[in-house]
């Protein structure tokens, strides 16, 4: 079992370590209100022109950085045989994505992320029948329902990429010293307050009523299509340019800042994008996905469609892992290599 990077041992306590204890001043509280209405502000009255330009300016860097928090911080999923699995699975999504769309290429996908899930599942829950069988009844269901409506599983999974940052900072939170409370109140509020907001008309006032071209091509593309209108269409757009560019936020500033210990054991893995070479490749393939947005956004949209998979797919199984509480214990000499004040005197606190 050791070797697949996960053990679901029973009684072992929270998974990963919190790491080192932190003490939040008011900068982080105010710099994620200041945000929320930076991004609310635009995808009310422009969240065509926000949705394509984050994504332009954006898009490539988050990954980056997101592929190094996770790879980080959430090592003894990320490893061995069920690593070399997940990647096998996920290239064959970003094949798929570069193939022309058809209801075939579209269906592959779908049966590849399952399979995806199938395996981080196994290895995680292997030893227990009974919640194996249960995953694997829940898992068909779920795949059946996917396969039989396509559209819907597509708009789905738009959403709930923008939404899982929630579950990795309630995870980041548990090394708060004090104010863990506060902290998850108000990420609760921009992750699931203000796209209800939106989605309830509570908003329409504010709205942007200019719909056409692009932006009613991009409301069909993030709208369950039974729901599809031109208002409710706004709705579903300004949701996710709102959540689109708070999923940035939490990549590109809040857990860079705040996690620093998740990118030293990433540069333990992975010399060659030590430090700030991480950041000049996020950012020199985003400046080249720019130009490509300029010349052509539909063949840079499927491009960059392709090229997201990896670090959008590879979040489920360590989601899978906090929520099912799988991978307890740790790496005695990795937590002494990567902090070892904390592994001597137990965890230290930091005042951020």
């Amino acid at each position: 079992m050791a070797s697949t990077g996960i053990r679901a041992a029973a009684g072992a306590g929270p998974w990963p370590a919190p790491g080192p204890a932190v003490r939040l001043g008011g900068a982080p509280f105010a710099g994620f209100a200041l945000a929320v209405v930076a991004a609310l502000v635009p995808a009310l009255r422009a969240p065509t022109g926000l949705a394509v330009l984050g994504l332009a300016v954006f898009g490539l860097l988050h990954n980056v950085l997101e592929l190094r928090y996770v790879a980080g911080r959430f090592a003894a999923v990320l490893a061995g045989p069920l690593l070399r699995l997940l990647l096998a699975l996920v290239t064959g999504i970003v094949v798929c994505r570069l193939l022309p769309a058809s209801r075939l290429s579209q269906s592959a996908e779908i049966l590849l992320a399952y399979g995806l899930l199938a395996a981080a599942c196994r290895y995680g829950l292997r030893g227990r029948p009974g919640p194996s069988v249960a995953a694997g009844v829940g898992l068909v269901a779920a795949a059946s329902a996917s396969l039989a409506f396509p559209a819907y599983h597509f708009v789905v999974l738009a959403h709930l990429h923008n939404v899982v940052p929630l579950l990795f900072l309630a995870e980041w939170s548990r090394r708060l010293a004090r104010g863990r409370a506060a902290f998850l109140v108000l990420q609760c509020g921009w992750v699931l307050l203000v796209p209800a907001l939106l989605l309830s008309g509570w908003l329409d006032g504010w709205l942007s009523q200019r719909p056409g071209g692009w932006t009613d091509r991009l409301a069909a593309v993030y709208t369950p299509p039974g729901w599809l209108t031109p208002q409710v269409g706004l709705r579903f757009l300004a949701v996710f340019a709102f959540l689109q560019t708070m999923h940035y936020v939490v990549w590109v500033w809040f857990l860079p800042r705040y996690a620093p210990e998740a990118a030293e054991r990433f540069d333990a893995r992975v010399p060659g994008l030590r430090g700030g070479r991480a950041w000049a490749l996020g950012a020199g393939a985003g400046g080249l996905l720019a130009l490509l947005f300029a010349v052509d956004y539909a063949q840079g949209r499927s491009v960059y469609a392709a090229l997201a998979s990896y670090h959008a797919y590879l979040e489920f199984p360590v989601l899978l892992a906090l929520v099912l509480g799988l991978g307890e214990g740790r790496n005695a000499e990795a937590d002494a290599a990567a902090d070892p004040d904390q592994v001597r005197t137990g965890r230290k606190e930091v005042k951020v």
